[in-house]
């Protein structure tokens, strides 16, 4: 159906309100393997059940790490969709050949987006029909590469710091070429599915941000770190800071839907 030219465009796909960030320490040479899998298994298996899967990725820095996020549309839906998941078929099928990759699945944190409208913006993206295989010594041959960094913040920062980062640094980011694709801090609620635990007594902001590759990150990220109004926010913002902020280089998978 053709609308009408002065239709108003239609609202962004807003993919999200409970998002978790997990990371994966994965016995040495078994990062393929398990993308392998994810890609083949777990990506429309989770989705039937109502959860999304946003994204996952090689962590370019790490070899052995293997970083996802999921999302849900509420605690409640999250509690739903993991039972489905993790007592239905698929699961059942193939946790025992995921779980030998594995050393550790703990490292997840609960997020919420950091202000209205902060969530990830799904709108017209495709993810391939079935995975490519993949030459795992060209890890970011996709091109694009999302950065998330962690910002670990003193108690009862976090509410300040996200609304002065959407204020002043996330204007700077888009001046500066550099696609802001969502940011989060901490969902505080009680953890919905503790058969999975979560990293519950962080106090964290995080933003998410796509490059078009590595050389594009280094240098984008040098000409933010060289504007006076850049060094300004960070003068005061570093504050809030608890320790120092991690940054998480990644490479997405052929299936991820974000950051392609």
């Amino acid at each position: 159906m053709n609308l009408p030219l002065n239709a108003a465009p239609q609202a962004p796909m807003l993919a999200s309100p409970v998002v978790e960030l997990r990371q994966y320490t994965l016995n040495p040479g078994q990062r393929e393997t398990l993308i392998a899998l994810f890609d083949r298994q777990f990506i429309e298996s989770q989705e039937a059940t109502g959860m999304t899967v946003i994204g996952q990725f090689r962590d370019l820095d790490r070899p052995d790490m293997f970083v996802w996020l999921r999302g849900f549309d509420s605690m409640d839906v999250r509690k739903e969709a993991l039972a489905a998941f993790y007592d239905g078929p698929v699961w059942t099928a193939h946790r025992d050949a995921a779980n030998a990759t594995m050393i550790d699945s703990d490292d997840v944190l609960l997020l919420k987006p950091a202000w209205p409208g902060a969530g990830f913006d799904l709108s017209g993206l495709q993810r391939p029909a079935s995975a490519e295989q993949e030459n795992s010594s060209n890890e970011n041959r996709l091109g694009g590469i999302v950065v998330i960094r962690i910002h670990h913040l003193r108690s009862e920062a976090e509410t300040g710091f996200a609304s002065r980062f959407a204020v002043e640094a996330a204007p700077m980011m888009k001046a500066h070429g550099v696609r802001l694709l969502a940011a989060f801090v901490m969902e505080h609620a009680q953890n919905s599915f503790p058969r999975l635990p979560v990293r519950a007594s962080e106090n964290v902001f995080l933003s998410i941000a796509r490059f078009d590759g590595t050389e594009a990150h280094a240098s984008q990220e040098a000409a933010l770190a060289a504007a006076p109004a850049w060094q300004a926010f960070w003068q005061t913002a570093h504050l809030d800071l608890a320790k120092p902020i991690e940054t998480l280089r990644l490479s997405p998978t052929s299936r991820s839907l974000v950051g392609r």
